[in-house]
């Protein structure tokens, strides 16, 4: 009884790798149109699938002052971060996120929100695998198209054409860095008139594209 069990768990890890391989594979290519959180959404749903291409500079530069700053230079993991965070949670300290860009588009893509150690376990294995069979650039195409932007909203096309009323394409510093400051809290945060909190987070983000600029952060997407 024993052996059929582990012959059974041993077959399903092999059909789960390849198929999680293959998915994986694909979407390199493919456009990321859906996943499980727009279709658990229980409002309608506005998103607008846009290559980076069509995606102005200074989203990708607002997203990685806001969210991380080492998206160029890690392996899909901010393991200074998480060591911190560790700590943090030990001495009962407010927690700081850890996740990297690569950690939240695995999880957006191929997985569903909340916690739980079984869920986080499956993002870092997808994190791994789109950090080795996708280029940087294409994490964050996909990050930028399914990352919620508001209520119902996904991805930084929709949540211009909501926020300002043209495409990403157009976006100013000072939009770029409002959108880029409601991601951590798409459905308490606005980036038109924005709340106090929200307003100087934004303003913070906008002071750090320079950054992002002078020390090449941002380069390994337009390389």
């Amino acid at each position: 009884m024993a052996l059929r069990i582990l012959r059974f768990l041993a077959k399903f890890v092999v059909v789960f790798v390849v198929f999680s391989v293959a998915l994986t594979l694909l979407l390199r290519f493919v456009p990321v149109t859906w996943t499980a959180t727009m279709l658990m959404d229980e409002r309608s749903v506005t998103r607008d699938w846009e290559p980076l291409s069509s995606i102005d500079r200074n989203m990708v530069s607002a997203v990685i002052a806001a969210e991380d700053g080492k998206f160029c230079s890690h392996d899909g993991f901010d393991r200074k971060a998480i060591e911190q965070a560790l700590e943090e949670r030990a001495s009962g300290e407010r927690q700081r996120g850890a996740s990297t860009i690569s950690q939240q588009t695995a999880k957006n893509v191929f997985l569903w929100q909340g916690g739980g150690w079984f869920r986080k376990g499956l993002e870092a294995y997808f994190t791994f695998l789109i950090e080795n069979l996708w280029d940087k650039r294409r994490i964050m195409e996909v990050y930028l198209n399914v990352a919620e932007t508001g209520l119902g909203t996904y991805g930084v096309e929709a949540g211009s054409q909501r926020y300002f009323g043209h495409s990403a394409a157009r976006l100013t510093q000072d939009e770029a860095s409002r959108i880029a400051a409601v991601l951590p809290s798409p459905k308490t945060r606005e980036a038109v008139n924005p709340g106090g909190f929200t307003r100087r987070y934004g303003n913070t983000i906008e002071r750090r594209i320079g950054q992002v600029r002078r020390d090449g952060l941002d380069e390994c997407v337009y390389d």
